[in-house]
């Protein structure tokens, strides 16, 4: 098998060296072709046997402890071969060991991540994913190497993006599909809050944004969703989720002033909802449907029935 000097295949997975500065965004393993630690790692790959290549795994961990790259790449394969048996605690223990030694990982943290959705177990999907996505933030906002020209720096920064983009496209799906799946509001709203700051720019924003304010509504945190989704409007100003929730939450909050703060959003609502435009769908009408409801409630409750009628009726 050729070698270069910087990489080396093992499981059919080119392991690219390549140099580690303090300022380094993402980790990659380096074990230099042709030392002890690749010829062993050779030779467990040649192995066709899982439990004697899981067996020279640990042995490998034993000889090599003293070489960090050594030990979180042996982990991380032991951590797969688990995952393969079915093992999906004992996967997940030996991917935490790996991502001791190689913490900014996003390879690890994919397959972490993976793991525990096998495990439907949410908070550790956003462990690894939140940490996956401070990660992905950071790539290109390191300072550009002495010496080096603009043109240069902008390409490199360019290949590392290109390269991590399907792990933090992956890690961002993840932890919001572990938001939409979890029954629980304030285990929900936990993940969120982990979500937001990782994912500060993600597609899924809008969405998000919703599971957040259903969460707050089913908690009864009337405070906390308000501020949520002001903040949210800020983000977006035609945000249909945020305009809903915020009418209704006032609308129904016996705080003196509060009706009248809900009018506002609900004529908000159906300004965006444009429910009789010709491309208007289902979801636009009903969202409509629900902001005229509220506003005539609002008229309603501040005795204004001639305003209220009309408002009802639109809302059938």
């Amino acid at each position: 098998m050729k070698h270069s000097r910087w990489a080396v295949l093992h499981f059919m997975i080119v392991l690219f060296i390549l140099s580690v500065c303090a300022r380094a965004q993402v980790d990659k393993i380096a074990i230099p072709a042709g030392t002890p630690e690749d010829q062993a790692l050779t030779a467990i790959s040649n192995e066709p046997d899982a439990q004697k290549k899981l067996a020279m795994y640990q042995d490998f961990l034993q000889k090599f402890a003293s070489n960090p790259a050594a030990v979180a790449y042996a982990n991380w394969q032991i951590s797969q071969s688990y995952q393969n048996a079915g093992d999906m605690q004992k996967a997940l223990e030996y991917g935490d060991k790996a991502l001791v030694g190689s913490p900014r990982n996003l390879d690890i943290l994919v397959s972490q991540a993976g793991i525990a959705q096998q495990l439907k177990n949410s908070p550790k999907i956003m462990d690894y994913a939140a940490r996956g996505g401070e990660i992905c933030n950071s790539i290109g906002k390191q300072p550009k190497p002495e010496g080096m020209a603009d043109q240069d720096f902008a390409a490199r920064i360019r290949d590392e993006k290109n390269a991590a983009q399907g792990s933090c496209e992956f890690l961002e799906a993840a932890a919001f599909n572990a938001i939409a799946t979890e029954p629980d509001a304030k285990a929900r709203m936990a993940l969120i809050e982990r979500y937001t700051p990782a994912f500060p720019d993600s597609r899924f924003q809008d969405q998000v944004a919703s599971y957040a304010m259903m969460s707050l509504s089913e908690l009864k945190d009337t405070p906390r969703l308000i501020t949520y989704g002001e903040k949210t409007l800020a983000a977006n100003p035609n945000s249909l989720p945020a305009l809903l929730l915020l009418a209704g939450t006032y609308v129904d909050d016996p705080a003196p002033g509060s009706v009248a703060k809900a009018i506002p959003y609900a004529q908000k609502a159906i300004e965006v909802a444009k429910a009789d435009a010709p491309d208007a769908d289902r979801s636009r009408k009903v969202s409509a449907g629900a902001a005229h409801s509220t506003l005539g409630y609002a008229y309603m409750k501040q005795d204004k029935t001639a305003a209220a009628i009309p408002e009802l009726k639109s809302a059938a």
